[in-house]
């Protein structure tokens, strides 16, 4: 059975969660494809929601500020605790863009 890198969830939350975060701010610009990256555009979106009027945005912002915590946090921590912050990450990543959407 093959190991599971931090990278390799990562990258299957990236390319699950991008274009989705992407279109929420009409961004169609190809980013890397790296964690940082990742994170990057969860926060930049998470911003962008943020400063908006719209309470389901506001609400939706919050849940991408959470994600993005679990993300660096996966990102920098303990390789026992990833499994679980990137799991958390994923529910607020689904949840933010449900939010929004």
């Amino acid at each position: 059975m093959a190991v599971q890198t931090r990278n390799d969830t990562f990258a299957a939350l990236r390319d699950c969660f991008a274009t989705d975060l992407a279109a929420l701010i009409g961004d169609q610009a190809q980013r890397d494809a790296t964690p940082n990256a990742f994170i990057d555009l969860v926060e930049e979106v998470r911003d962008v929601l943020a400063a908006s009027s719209n309470g389901a945005w506001q609400d939706a912002s919050e849940e991408l500020d959470r994600a993005a915590c679990y993300l660096a946090d996966a990102l920098t921590g303990v390789d026992g605790d990833q499994r679980s912050l990137l799991a958390r990450a994923r529910t607020h990543l689904r949840d933010g863009i449900e939010t929004a959407s």
